[in-house]
């Protein structure tokens, strides 16, 4: 508890510390975050997510930047993906955040994956929770490269950011999977390369197949790399965040997170028994019986 208390003032380090011991789920941490936990509707939390390469680490350092220079507190948490066989992860979004890295009002951590589905590492709410007790007004999220399946970001986060890219054989596919519908703004980045306008055009179009918009996702073109755009798309951030306080739909969607982060604690924990339970029956396992059959047994026997 006296490390969720210097969190509280605003100690770096303890932020620090706090989220490595959540990460590692040691002794506690359960009672530091119930501790924390009413500071979480504090925070503005900006999702980014996109193919792999579409350059999401580079955009996200230009935007923390606009908002640390304002003077904001800014947070970010960058989803690496870790290696089945290792179960190490490079943790190289520090590397390509340079610009802001060093400013004393960002905070970056990079967590691996660790094998959760969903383009999130399993902790990453928690450890919002963490930044958002230390004080951060925004906290963004970058997930691992997104895939057809890879939208959990869309339940985190109260602003969505799907990047898109030219030349990377993901727009079409994305858009054709349905993981267009995620995102609440988009950013064509690399809009210097060839093919940019024309995955512009793409992205428009296919927006356009739905007329009922409460707020129309809004499209910019960005190139990371100079700067170029990125200011717009923060505008267009804002904008979204404007829509969900005036229409009342940001205390809808903060409520839908609550719910699905409870969800997660409860299947986790039941996970947890479940294994034990199963692990204890090792000699009953051996023997003849079909899964099925212990299965309706161990739910009649522990949860009836």
């Amino acid at each position: 508890m006296e490390l969720a208390a210097r969190v509280l003032d605003g100690d770096k380090t303890a932020c620090a510390r706090l989220i490595s011991l959540v990460e590692n789920e040691s002794p506690g941490y359960t009672d530091a975050l119930k501790a924390l936990y009413h500071r979480a509707d504090d925070t503005y939390v900006i999702g980014i997510t996109g193919p792999p390469g579409a350059g999401k680490s580079t955009l996200t350092d230009k935007l923390v930047k606009l908002l640390a220079d304002s003077g904001e507190r800014v947070g970010v948490l960058a989803i690496d993906p870790t290696s089945p066989f290792s179960r190490g992860a490079i943790l190289g979004d520090r590397i390509r955040m340079a610009a802001v890295s060093g400013n004393p009002n960002v905070f970056i951590r990079s967590m691996g994956s660790r094998g959760h589905l969903g383009g999130l590492s399993k902790h990453t709410a928690n450890a919002a929770v963490v930044l958002s007790a230390y004080g951060c007004s925004y906290i963004f999220v970058e997930t691992v490269g997104v895939g057809q399946s890879e939208i959990d970001i869309a339940g985190m986060a109260d602003t969505t950011v799907m990047v898109l890219a030219p030349g990377l054989g993901d727009d079409i596919q994305a858009i054709k999977a349905g993981v267009m519908e995620i995102g609440d703004a988009f950013a064509i980045n690399k809009a210097d390369k060839e093919g940019a306008g024309k995955t512009y055009r793409e992205t428009l179009a296919s927006l356009d197949f739905k007329t009922d918009w409460d707020f129309k996702p809004p499209v910019c073109q960005t190139a990371a790399e100079t700067g170029e755009g990125v200011e717009k798309l923060l505008e267009n951030i804002m904008a979204h965040k404007t829509y969900l306080y005036n229409s009342g739909e940001l205390n809808a969607k903060r409520a839908r997170r609550k719910a699905a982060h409870m969800r997660d604690i409860v299947r986790d924990r039941l996970t947890r028994r479940i294994e034990r339970l199963i692990a204890s029956k090792a000699d009953v396992l051996e023997n003849g019986a079909d899964p099925y059959t212990l299965a309706d047994e161990l739910i009649k026997e522990r949860f009836q």
